[in-house]
Parts: C-alpha cells; structure tokens; sequence
C-alpha cells in the first residue's frame, strides 16, 4: 500500500525543485536566446553556484546509491568512483580547463571538429551521446526502484514523473536552471543522509564497526590489482571528455576560475561520498533477517543495488526516511537534467548545425536543442522502464569515452600539428574493436579476445585491456596523422588521394579561424573572404594544416576589413582579365601586377577543388 506520508514529502521535494527551476530559468537575459545564454548561462556563473554546479557533475543519484553499494558488496578499497572522479576534476583543471576556456568554445566536441571536420565530429558524438543517455537512464531507473522500496509506489510512475520535471524546467531555462538546482540537490543531499545517519547508527540491530566480522574496509586480491588499476585509470582519465563537465568549465565567466571551480569541487566529490559510505558501512554491520526486511537473505545482487534506500526504509523512523528520500529523489532529477542538457546541446550544435545547415540562425540552433531536450529525456525514461541492465549499457559507454574520446581530446588540445582526420578515424576504429572485443558480462557479451588472465569462472577480464585500449588509440593517431602528413607532403601520394581534404588538398573556401579574443569569448561569425569560423576558434596558429586552412591562402588579418574587400575585389578582377587575354590569345598578367596586394595572398585553385568541401 502507498505511504500517503512518503508521496506528500516527494512532492514537496519535487515542487522545490520546480520552482527553483523555473525561477532560475527567469534569470536567462529577456529576448536573449543565444547558444552561449542558453547552454552556457551566458558565461556567467558565479563563483558559490560554479561550485555546487561543478561539484554535481559526478555527485548525484547514481554517485550516492553506487557508493553505498560498492561499499556494502566490495568494501572502501573498491569504492573507486569518489576518488576517481575527484581526480579526473584535478586533471581536467590543470590539462584541459585553462585551454578550452580561453578558446570560447561552447561544446566538447568543438575542438575535435575544427581539427577533425565536421562529419568526423558527428562520428565522435556517437560516444558521447550514448554516454550521457545512459547515465540519465540509469539514475531514472535506480530512482524507480528507490521509491518502490521506501513508499511502494510504483516504479514507472516515479519515473515518468521525475524525468517530465526536469524536462520542462531544463526545456525552460537551460543551464541556468541547471545550477541552480545542482545547489538544492547538494544541500538535499548532505543534510538529508546526514540526518538518516546517526538513526540507522544506533539502530538496536546494528553491530558495531570494528566488529572483526564487520569486513567494511575489503581488500584487493593479488590477481585483481591490474583489473583494479584499470578502472581507477578509467574514472580518472575517462571522467574528464565529458559534455557534463566541460558544460561548467565553459560556463565559467574566466579560465582561471573554471580551473578553481574543478579544483573545488574535486574536494566536494570527497565530502559528499562520505555520508553514502557510512551508511554502506551501517548496511555492512546489519544482520538483515533480524530486521522488518522480507527479502532474501544474504542479499542477491537485485537487493544490494538498493542498498541506500533499505537502509532509510528499515533502519530510520518513517519521518527520518522521508527526509533521506526526498535527498536522493532531488539529487537524481536534477543530476538527469545536466545530462539531457548536455546530449541535446551536443546535438543541436555539433551535429545539426555544424554538419546540416551551417548556416542556420542561433533561433533555429535554439528551437533545435529544445526538442532534442524533449526527445532525449523520452529516450533516457524509454530506457529506464524497459531496459533492465541500464548499468551495464551506460559501463559500456563509459569504456568507449576512455578508450576513444580522451586519446583525440588530449592530443587537439595540447598537440594539434600531430593530429589530422586519417589518425582520428583509425583511431577510432582500433579503440572500438579492442573494446568490444573485451566482451561485458553485465550485458551478456562474450569476450572475443581472451587476455592474460581471464577469469573463466566469472568471465571478466583481469587484463587492463581498457587501459590498453586506449594507449593503442592514442599510437594510433599519432602514428597515422604523422603517416599520411609525411606521405602527402613528400609527393608519394598526390594531392588527389586526399579524399579528407585535410593534408595538403585543401580547400580554398575553407573558412579561416580566427586568433582567440583575450577575453575568451565566443568569436563572432564575419561575412566575406575574411570569414571566421563559428564560436569554437582554433588552437593553431598560422601554420594549421588539418582542414581548417590552406597555409597558401592564408589571408592577412592585420588588414582592415574595407582595405581587404578592396584587395580582394581587385585579386578577383585581375583573375577575370587573365582568363579573358588567355582567350584572345593575348601574354598573360596584363594588369596583373596587383595582386594580393598587401599581404592578401592571391587564391590557387586545388587540383580536385570539385569535390565535396567538407572534411570526413
């Protein structure tokens, strides 16, 4: 039967969040409907909400409910994700945090189109976009669950509830409704399982501690310490390519505090993981059968999944449970919204615009993300109520964030000149079979490849084939840019072999992109010859050769627009007389003496310039 008391506090709890969301969304500029303002904030995040708002990028339903269950099950030792995802902020901080800001990206996947193009950037985003549907889906379906143990309602009817919240709210006010809600789910959070705690403690059915059959601390056996080092190099470095973060990072109004702000919330991740551990702990010391708990007993693997709740339900007086409920409902709702936000963003930029119609109006990007929003977040509760290994999907893709997305990621921001689209894409393909040939036991996928050490018995790989897998992709993509870079610029290849456009066949209508701005901003859009690219701006300098410029047609930018217009006119008339006295028969060059004139480079046609304009 429903507890009427238990409905009431969700939905107070819900209505918080509403509210708080929809207020939140009123502070998006009147009339304002940018990328930038909409899946950044404007860039205006303050410093006390950049911080709660970076800290819950990791810390939510999915990070409290898997805490507690990884101590229960495994002990302290194999509760990786705490550190791991503190780790990957510290790194993300200092590699990645600087660079991307002060280049005014707006999306993860901006940088990896502008070296790699923008067919490649699509292909990219499959990764991403799966990752982040599947942790929305999964925080949904752990939430289901939740309720259904603490106020037996029913799980679906939770679900669609939850997720048609943080749909409208996100769907009303972007990334700022976003923040602001990531402050009432922390301060739900740690002031509801911290009230739980001290009740479930001195429950009378709870041993103590140190009771040396209390095994809460767990150990890692000798076999199991490169599979152990596999998934901490996995949550370290494969928790930093993600939308999710880098949507704070750039929402940050300057480099320097999007490196504080991760350097902060690193600290958060590990204050917020210790009230989920106790109370892993507490379910550790509990003799199950002596409690009201009807289920089987020693805990299957169904049960141990919701060890968070059991404990609010069992071991906390109904109004202390409620409490505890509320917390973990507001953190997940709010933790799914960050990353529908962060799937539709990805979408509408990276993929509609950028690949569709690039020529589309910052409204019509706008109109696009609101319905991506909408139809992720139906995706993300489709897969909550049918798909009953949600874990496994979203490990999965997690695994293909760390084996393919951070190799390319490092190297665009920190050694672009080594880089093109040939090693992306061969890169991409190594990671994705190694991957997969892996197998993933919680999904049913049988190893292709048995590596050293493979435990028959539970079928999981004891190898760092992960790990491996993403070294390789890294070689990969250094070893194929450097490759087919020194075969076409050593004429073993002719220039019409480059069918990525990227090398040396490179079109001459390429638009240039632009010197970042000192403020960091988003560069602007110019019309004309001396176009820039859209907001993500390069990381190269004058000498980029992945696709993005032809370094002999490189055009003066210390030109004034007017005087460049002139020139180019001019260089364009000069073109049109050359062809007419090649005609007539007459010597060529009459009139021909201006040129490029000062410093604007005369435009040489490639020898394939037919083909399509669009790098992979």
């Amino acid at each position: 039967m429903i507890n009427i008391a238990g409905v009431v506090s969700i939905v107070l709890f819900y209505l918080l969040i509403l509210v708080v969301g929809i207020w939140a969304g009123r502070k998006k500029q009147s009339g304002n409907d940018s990328e930038e303002e909409v899946m950044l904030a404007g860039r205006s995040i303050g410093l006390f909400v950049g911080i709660f708002t970076m800290t819950a990028t990791w810390v939510g339903g999915g990070y409290i409910n898997g805490t507690a269950e990884a101590i229960y099950t495994s002990g302290l030792v194999w509760c990786q994700a705490p550190f791991g995802y503190a780790l990957s902020l510290v790194f993300g901080g200092i590699f990645f945090a600087n660079p991307m800001r002060k280049q005014g990206y707006i999306t993860m996947l901006d940088p990896l189109q502008d070296s790699f193009g923008e067919r490649m950037g699509g292909l990219l985003f499959l990764p991403a976009l799966c990752g982040e549907v599947f942790w929305a889906a999964g925080i949904l379906a752990a939430l289901g669950a939740t309720l259904s143990v603490i106020i037996d309602m029913d799980h679906r009817t939770s679900v669609i509830l939850s997720s048609g919240i943080a749909i409208f709210y996100t769907l009303f006010g972007g990334l700022y409704s976003v923040a602001y809600t990531d402050v009432i789910q922390l301060f739900c959070i740690f002031i509801g399982l911290w009230m739980c705690i001290p009740f479930a403690w001195t429950n009378e059915h709870v041993r103590s501690l140190s009771d040396m059959d209390v095994d809460w601390i767990g150990h890692v056996e000798p076999k199991q310490r490169w599979f152990y080092i596999d998934y901490g190099l996995l949550l370290i470095f494969g928790g930093i390519p993600w939308q999710v973060y880098f949507q704070r990072v750039l929402s940050s109004k300057t480099a320097g505090r999007a490196q504080l702000l991760s350097y902060v919330a690193a600290a958060g991740c590990i204050l917020m993981a210790i009230p989920p551990v106790l109370i892993g702990a507490i379910a550790k010391a509990t003799p199950w059968n002596e409690t009201e708990y009807k289920g089987p007993y020693p805990l299957t693997v169904d049960e141990t999944s919701m060890i968070l709740p059991m404990v609010l339900q069992y071991l906390t007086p109904d109004f202390v449970s409620f409490f505890g409920l509320g917390a973990v409902s507001a953190a997940v709702m709010s933790s799914a919204d960050s990353s529908v936000l962060s799937a539709a963003s990805m979408f509408a930029r990276n993929v509609y615009k950028l690949i569709f119609r690039q020529k589309a109006s910052e409204m019509e990007i706008i109109w696009v993300m609101r319905v991506a929003i909408i139809v992720v977040g139906i995706l993300a509760t489709i897969m909550a109520l049918t798909i009953p290994s949600i874990y496994g999907l979203w490990s999965m893709c997690s695994d293909l964030v760390y084996v393919i997305l951070f190799p390319q990621l490092l190297m665009v921001v920190h050694f672009k000149k080594h880089c093109n689209t040939y090693g992306s894409l061969a890169a991409y393909i190594i990671a994705l079979f190694i991957r997969l040939s892996g197998g993933e036991a919680i999904l049913g996928m049988p190893a292709l490849i048995h590596y050293p050490g493979y435990d028959e018995e539970t079928n999981t790989q004891l190898f760092p084939f992960r790990t491996m897998a993403m070294l390789i992709s890294l070689f990969t993509l250094i070893f194929v840019s450097w490759w087919t870079k020194m075969m076409f610029e050593s004429g073993k290849l002719p220039p019409s072999y480059d069918y990525f456009r990227c090398v040396v066949n490179i079109p001459e209508d390429v638009q240039r992109v632009g010197d970042p701005s000192e403020s960091g901003e988003q560069l602007s859009v110019m019309a004309g010859p001396l176009a820039r690219s859209y907001g993500a701006a390069t990381m190269a300098g004058k000498d980029e050769r992945n696709g993005r410029i032809n370094p002999a047609l490189e055009s003066d930018d210390d030109l004034p627009v007017a005087e460049a217009k002139r020139l180019n006119q001019q260089t364009a008339q000069t073109q049109v007389q050359k062809m007419l006295d090649s005609a007539t028969g007459k010597a060529g060059g009459a009139g021909g003496g201006g040129g490029g004139g000062g410093g604007l480079r005369e435009g040489m046609a490639m020898p394939n310039a037919e083909q399509d304009n669009t790098a992979f």
